[in-house]
């Protein structure tokens, strides 16, 4: 929120070719994680180029790659080749490009392997890909999406002395 009434609302980063040329010393009073921020302007950087390539508007072009991104062999895509961007991190961006799947963060994996443990079931949370596939039969045994799984779980987890629901009441309309 501070970074969009800072650096957004006042017309400073107004697409991604600006969020991409934004510097360290522009940001770090909001995002003061410099490898976290690197990778932030070099998927920004990535995204506006294949927009221009692809000949795609800034909404579409988000969701073109998410589309076209592949959670096996997500290493040799793209972003997953950025610098910071783990395997998590690239899942959460397909989620918010529109893919139907789950990122395999500690706190959906401590979640889902509870609910299996409780059941008695034996499929695999170890691995990252090996959960998100689990948490995909878990959708198809439940009725759930897999993205909805994966922010249920991550959403009643306690953050503090409340559920992250609650302490993120306010921002769910913009995830």
């Amino acid at each position: 929120m501070k970074f969009k009434e800072e650096l957004v609302d006042c017309g400073k980063v107004k697409d991604l070719e600006s969020l991409s040329n934004l510097s360290e010393e522009e940001t770090e009073s909001i995002w003061r994680n410099r490898r976290s921020w690197q990778a932030a302007k070099s998927i920004a950087s990535y995204l506006y180029e294949l927009g221009k390539t692809e000949g795609l508007g800034e909404q579409r072009v988000f969701r073109f790659w998410a589309a076209n991104s592949q959670l096996e062999g997500w290493r040799e895509d793209p972003i997953g080749k950025i610098s910071g961007v783990g395997i998590t991190t690239f899942q959460y961006l397909r989620m918010m490009g529109g893919v139907d799947t789950a990122m395999p963060d500690k706190i959906v994996r401590r979640v889902v392997k509870q609910i299996l443990d409780e059941a008695e079931s034996d499929m695999p949370t170890e691995g990252d890909i090996d959960l998100v596939r689990t948490i995909e039969r878990l959708s198809q045994l439940s009725g759930y999406r897999p993205i909805e799984i994966c922010w249920m779980t991550w959403l009643i987890q306690p953050e503090g002395k409340m559920i992250r629901m609650d302490k993120y009441r306010n921002l769910l309309d913009k995830i």
